[in-house]
């Protein structure tokens, strides 16, 4: 038996200001996640999230949060995000995806991170396509967070070439 250790890698931005002076496209991505937590239904958690897709073809596709009060119903903005992308232009890749989120409790200043679910459509999503997507976190203020590609946030994938 051995240990192995496993490093994820992405690139850390102080906040929006560093990130926009680097990478002016995807900070217009990060905005459009913010605008997109404004339609968050969020009555229970209180925590609004919001994520904006940015397709080959130049088109952002944006969502947000939805809960219910029975809760395996509700859905998770990155997962409506990415269902409307393919439902819309199923031919066009995911180029990157935003998510960020507020909360009505406290101040979200870390980086927000995708649940398990929606880091399975994410895997799916760049298997369609062919190449990976980036993916940039941030919370509502403080600092952002860039993955080049799902593999490099979650290593361990699970593959549709198993099933």
């Amino acid at each position: 038996m051995k240990k192995q250790q496993f490093i994820s890698d992405c690139t850390v931005y102080e906040d929006e200001k560093e990130f926009a002076a680097h990478e002016a496209v995807d900070a217009d991505l990060l905005l459009e996640a913010h605008k997109a937590t404004l339609n968050s239904y969020a009555p229970y958690s209180k925590f609004h999230v919001g994520a904006a897709a940015r397709l080959a073809n130049g088109v952002i596709v944006r969502g947000n949060n939805i809960e219910n009060a029975a809760y395996p119903s509700g859905l998770c903005a990155e997962r409506v995000t990415l269902f409307a992308a393919q439902a819309q232009y199923p031919d066009v890749p995911v180029e990157a995806l935003a998510i960020t989120a507020r909360s009505e409790i406290t101040e979200v200043t870390e980086p927000v991170a995708p649940c398990g679910a929606c880091r399975q459509v994410m895997v799916e999503t760049e298997q369609r396509s062919g190449r990976p997507m980036r993916i940039i976190c941030q919370g509502h203020t403080g600092p952002v967070f860039v993955f080049d590609g799902i593999e490099t946030l979650m290593p361990f994938i699970f593959l549709t070439k198993f099933v």
